[in-house]
């Protein structure tokens, strides 16, 4: 197949900043098209492409944990018997969407296989937790990866129709009740180990927490039974609420990473953590009809697009050379809200066109991604977790052009 070449166009003379209060007014870049036509990109083939060579690199074909994944490729001495459940979850993201354009991946398989993630420790309410010998779940059981784990399974039901799927999430639902309290008004902590212990990092309440739990709890009350759907839209809003009023930055629109055990906030922002809070504003308005909704949403899309995109390593728009996985949710974020503000489309096509660029330079001879998709450096390239972005992005942008497997 003949690459697409792009030409990168030159580097803006003015920048924008987001922060402080000497903020001009945000005028979004005009995405860089590439300018030497060449034969049409197929996002499902270049998706498949990717889930094969996953396949081929990081399942485990024999043992205890046959049907899983490895962490890394090549497999590390010090890595587990398989992969931690936050990138299988990555995987089995991706697989959904070829899944939905048509390709039989085993889908059904692979969401079921959730459950080996599984654990109900002694007087506990059962959740999935970090890792697996195969069998059963084991290691710490966070809410954000519970949560992320509930998106797949509303997700799975929706596409296959399997009541099953709809009584998992349930259980999902009772976990992060029972995570809920009143420290700082609300909110849910990063996992269930580590609350209130002050001067430890890991103990906060974080955006990604709060977040994810608040998209599943919409996703779940699009299919719940009547008579649960009260309590789970009051407990969605409740979180998203604690989470606009103290982890968003009112400068820009996008959100802090965590507050901490000692009331700090840290102020570092990633683009999953304004993405998922975009996404559960257009969920949210299209629930209530509530526009306060909409419109921060609205406001977090421009702020993230100019908060995160910027000139990077010699291309003069590019998203972070880092954590692809992270920006991916951002660009699902942008093609939620797409139907009710017209720019996110232009913040999409930023987007595709860098894919497109790390498609042609920022892999390996193997045909892997880089993490960093400017091509600079391969980064932490062996990491599953890097892979299933490339394959949820190439998947994700396939389904938003319309594309089907029938294409030729």
């Amino acid at each position: 197949m003949k690459k697409i070449k792009t030409i990168l166009a030159i580097l803006p003379a003015l920048l924008f900043s987001c922060a402080g209060d000497d903020v001009e007014k945000y005028i979004p870049p005009t995405p860089i098209a590439p300018s030497e036509p060449g034969e049409e990109v197929v996002y499902h083939k270049r998706a498949k492409e990717q889930f094969d060579l996953i396949n081929q690199c990081y399942r485990i074909n024999s043992g205890a944990t046959e049907g899983l994944y490895n962490e890394n490729y090549p497999k590390k001495d010090t890595d587990n018997p398989a992969s931690f459940l936050w990138p299988y979850d990555g995987l089995v993201s991706g697989v959904a969407a070829l899944h939905s354009l048509g390709y039989d991946v085993n889908y059904a398989t692979m969401v079921d296989r959730f459950e080996v993630y599984y654990s109900t420790p002694a007087g506990a309410v059962g959740a999935y937790g970090s890792q697996t010998n195969g069998t059963t779940g084991s290691g710490t059981r966070f809410y954000d990866d519970n949560s992320i784990v509930g998106i797949e399974l509303v997700e799975a039901f929706n596409l296959l129709n399997n009541q099953d799927y709809l009584t998992k999430a349930k259980r999902i639902v009772a976990f992060l009740q029972e995570g809920e309290d009143d420290t700082f008004g609300g909110g849910l902590w990063w996992n269930e180990d580590q609350k209130g212990q002050q001067g430890v990092g890991d103990s906060n309440k974080p955006t990604c927490a709060n977040g994810y739990a608040t998209l599943f709890l919409l996703e779940y009350y699009s299919v719940c039974p009547q008579e649960e759907k009260a309590d789970v839209l009051a407990l969605a809003k409740r979180l998203y609420a604690w989470t606009l009023n103290n982890l968003r930055d009112p400068e820009d629109g996008c959100y802090w990473n965590d507050k901490q055990a000692d009331g700090s906030i840290n102020k570092t922002k990633w683009t999953y953590n304004t993405g998922v809070m975009i996404s559960n504003g257009v969920r949210l308005y299209k629930i209530t009809g509530e526009q306060t909704y909409l419109d921060s949403a609205i406001a977090s899309s421009d702020g993230a697009y100019n908060y995160f995109v910027r000139p990077l390593n010699g291309l003069a728009l590019a998203y972070p050379d880092h954590d692809p996985w992270f920006t991916t949710k951002l660009v699902r974020a942008f093609i939620d809200i797409e139907p009710y503000y017209k720019n996110a489309g232009n913040y999409i096509k930023t987007f595709i066109n860098f894919l497109d660029y790390a498609y042609e330079n920022a892999r390996l001879s193997s045909g892997l991604f880089y993490e960093d998709w400017t091509g600079t450096d391969p980064k932490r390239a062996e990491q599953l977790l890097m892979q299933d972005a490339a394959l949820e992005s190439l998947g994700i942008i396939a389904l938003y052009k319309g594309e089907t497997v029938t294409e030729e």
